[in-house]
């Protein structure tokens, strides 16, 4: 009997083993058309390198040193070697080909410094944008070159004159003599989307027309030192020689001029940026026209809001472009903006971020009138801002940060001890405040862990201007509890809003 139950057990195990074989194979089978319709759908990118090719070139420039001028090796190469590590955003000027293989560093000459003539080279790329010669490139590709050379496709090289550059967007044009070049189809960089494929043709270390591929990472980007330019970031392999080059969508066109990597080391991290095509061309539009570029200005200093500094505000969210400074006789001053307004829409587009705020002032047309709407004591309100130009130079006011005066006002409830601003930096403020006191001497408690630091000269606190050291304790005095304070200091010359919080008393 337990033999007979054992076999039909066997039998039963096998029939069961051999039934879920079959099916998994058969699930197998059914999956593999898919498979196949995925492999089929990946883009096929060599028709649009066969047809952009000739239209991308590679740049080189040439630099005679000049004496007392920091000497660079060949390819832009630091004496000393590549940038410290840590630091993210790195010229392409600095390029780091290795040279070693072949005995030494020409460019270190054996440890000796190099003669005062030696001419530094700088390597980028570039596409041509009209038939007649126009060539886009990166300001900071051809920068302080004595002469610019753009090889082409057919290997010809041509001596270009430069037509003219733009160093807050990294764009230059530049103009060889010849006729019926290849060129490039331009397309338009305000329908990408993060998720679309892209590719890049460039010269990367000198290899010439190199292509690489990926897909837009987030469009709209802020980078550290680029107030106007809302960069497309990718994940496309760019590398020291790109720089300059084209970013093409599925379609062959032209949606970004690559510029800048984020990188520890100076190589590929997988994090690219582009300049968007639109703006670009409207730059290379202007420097064609009249060698100089207009943008708008709005003339306040903005910094991100935070949870902390959206709660003394009265806002439910973190959003908006805080003002921290509003310049002199600038258009926000004339409609009447404040110091602490934030501003949450300007021309009818949503301003998310203090980074979202100068691109869309730029591209403002000067002169028009525009209406920003702001939160100011916790209400909407919207003022018209009739925009100016862009001054050539950031008109920005520095503090000597001399020591304070004796004679300080302590405010223990803050744990702080401040003063009055001395003569110097009371010239220096001029035309900024009258007011502002300069923190002396701090201890741990609800100033410092605010963020205030000695030497700060504070402006404003909860929404009042501080007047004088006795004025500062009069109003810390009334300050709530428990809740989130506004406070505005100057610091090194820039104005930085905190949110300032006492904490209530324990029981």
């Amino acid at each position: 009997m337990r033999g007979a139950m054992a076999h039909s057990m066997s039998v039963f195990t096998v029939k069961s083993a051999v039934g879920l074989g079959m099916l998994l194979f058969s699930m197998l089978l059914l999956m593999l058309p898919v498979a196949s319709s995925q492999a089929r759908e990946l883009p096929d990118f060599t028709g649009i390198v066969e047809a952009a090719s000739p239209a991308v070139v590679n740049i080189s420039t040439t630099q005679k040193a000049q004496p007392g001028r920091p000497r660079m090796g060949p390819h832009g190469k630091m004496p000393h070697g590549a940038p410290p590590e840590g630091v993210p955003f790195d010229d392409f000027f600095r390029r780091f080909f290795d040279d070693k293989k072949d005995g030494g560093d020409p460019g270190d000459s054996g440890g000796q410094d190099a003669p005062d003539d030696f001419n530094g080279k700088s390597l980028g790329s570039g596409f041509i944008i009209s038939p007649d010669g126009y060539v886009l490139t990166n300001n900071h590709v051809i920068k302080d070159a004595d002469e610019i050379i753009v090889r082409l496709s057919d290997k010809r090289e041509l001596v270009a004159k430069l037509v003219g550059t733009d160093p807050r967007s990294d764009v230059a044009v530049l103009k060889v003599e010849a006729d019926n070049l290849p060129v490039v189809k331009i397309g338009k960089s305000k329908a990408l989307k993060a998720g679309e494929w892209v590719l890049a043709i460039g010269s990367p270390f000198d290899f010439d027309h190199t292509v690489t591929a990926g897909i837009v990472s987030a469009v709209g980007r802020s980078l550290p030192s680029e107030n106007y330019v809302p960069f497309i970031q990718t994940d496309v392999a760019i590398n020291p020689g790109n720089s300059g080059g084209p970013l093409f969508n599925l379609d062959g066109e032209v949606v970004g001029v690559n510029s800048q990597i984020y990188s520890r080391t100076g190589g590929y991290m997988g994090l690219s940026f582009a300049i968007p095509i639109d703006l670009a061309v409207n730059v290379v539009d202007q420097l064609k026209l009249s060698g100089r570029v207009s943008r708008g200005w709005l003339g306040v200093l903005v910094q991100d809001v935070t949870r902390e500094l959206a709660e003394s505000f009265g806002m439910k969210t973190p959003s908006g472009a805080l003002a921290a400074r509003i310049l002199p006789d600038s258009p926000a001053q004339k409609a009447g903006l404040q110091v602490g307004d934030v501003i949450v829409e300007f021309d009818g587009k949503e301003v998310d971020s203090s980074s979202a705020l100068p691109p869309l002032v730029g591209s403002s047309k000067i002169g028009q009138k525009v209406p920003v709407k702001i939160i100011r004591d916790r209400k909407p309100l919207v003022l018209n801002v009739a925009i100016g130009e862009l001054p050539a130079e950031d008109d920005e006011v520095k503090t000597s940060g001399a020591m304070a005066p004796e004679g300080s006002v302590l405010d223990k409830r803050l744990a702080i001890a401040v003063a009055d601003l001395t003569p110097e930096q009371r010239k220096e403020m001029e035309g900024e405040t009258k007011g502002g006191v300069v923190v002396q001497r701090i201890k741990d408690g609800p100033a410092q862990k605010a963020g205030v630091r000695s030497g700060d000269i504070i402006l404003m606190l909860n929404g009042v201007k501080v007047e004088s050291p006795a004025h500062f304790k009069k109003v810390a005095a009334d300050l709530p509890v428990g809740k989130a304070i506004p406070l505005l200091v100057q610091r090194r010359g820039d104005p930085i809003w905190l949110a300032l919080k006492i904490p209530e008393a324990k029981k």
